[in-house]
């Protein structure tokens, strides 16, 4: 471990022979960098930025740099808290962990490193670890419910990657159709709109290939749910013009839908992607309890999974 700053914000770099990964305590946890150390390629989506302002809590996400790979815990936009003790408890935009002071932080070795955070509104500790091994960087999460009564949550890793028109989504051939969830997305449809996947056809009747990335001239932004749960546990993407790939896999029985996230110039300007596993669906955490897609934890209980991330 390597004691920096990043950003104008102190850091900390956890690196083998493969892998070179920053994290910003002060920042919530974010990993503000990941790079391969083979190809000197940075995964992630960086904005150019110089300097990061640090989030006060229920933050909009959007006044925020966006780059790197925030949590974003237990709900992505902004909703009342479904049910329960804490029925129309407000929970911000992007949720409360990525805007929240992280607390309990051990201090890393050069390959690993564990914190956690506890809410002051809501029932639950929020805590993850992270490691290196060879050219995997795995994430162990785990939700501790301290209530006695049940918790209801959405998680995903908001982890924009840095993209070119040469980059493929790579995703499980089950998956084979998504419904548009982005208002602004004005070529696919309004929310709720179904297309067939990789191939369909936007509202001009223009074929389309879902799973390529336009360049940042095309001025749009995408997000979709695929229908189908991702019970294979695994999607990815591909850099075709290097043949380098980022895979991510989880167990899906915990994390069972897969979003993605495209911003090919539509949103402030910015250039990204991101493919988003998920606990539950569409976004909106009071939505998903209503039909019975958030993932739940039961009084005093824990829900546990990981998540790995392989350069290759």
């Amino acid at each position: 471990m390597k004691e920096t700053t990043y950003k104008g914000l102190a850091a900390w770099t956890l690196e083998n022979d493969a892998i070179q990964v920053t994290l910003l305590p002060g920042y919530a946890w974010k990993i503000a960098s990941l790079i391969s150390k083979k190809t000197g390629r940075e995964f992630l989506f960086q904005s150019g930025a110089d300097t990061l302002r640090v989030p006060d809590y229920g933050a909009a996400f959007s006044d925020y740099d966006s780059s790197g790979f925030d949590e974003v815990f237990p709900s992505i936009d902004a909703c009342p808290y479904p049910d329960g003790s804490w029925a129309g408890m407000p929970i911000p935009d992007h949720g409360e962990v990525w805007a929240m002071k992280w607390e309990g932080i051990c201090a890393p070795t050069d390959t690993a490193a564990k914190a956690f955070v506890r809410s002051q509104t809501l029932p639950y500790i929020f805590s993850k670890s992270i490691s290196l091994k060879d050219n995997e960087l795995l994430l162990e999460y785990c939700v501790e419910n301290t209530a006695p009564e049940d918790f209801k949550f959405i998680w995903t890793p908001h982890c924009l990657l840095a993209c070119s028109p040469a980059t493929r989504l790579l995703i499980p051939e089950n998956l084979t159709q998504v419904m548009t969830v982005e208002h602004g997305t004005k070529h696919l449809g309004p929310w709720g709109t179904l297309h067939s996947y990789p191939l369909t056809k936007d509202v001009n009747g223009q074929e389309m290939d879902l799973a390529a990335t336009e360049p940042a001239s095309a001025g749009n932004c995408e997000k979709f749910y695929f229908t189908e749960k991702n019970i294979a546990g695994w999607c990815g993407i591909e850099h075709t013009d290097t043949g380098e790939r980022l895979i991510y896999s989880y167990d899906p029985e915990k994390v069972p839908y897969l979003g993605v996230w495209k911003t090919q110039g539509g949103y402030r300007g910015d250039y990204n992607i991101a493919l988003e596993p998920c606990t539950g669906v569409y976004d909106d955490l009071y939505v998903a309890n209503k039909i019975r897609r958030a993932a739940v934890v039961g009084p005093k209980g824990r829900y546990e999974w990981s998540f790995k991330m392989t350069l290759q």
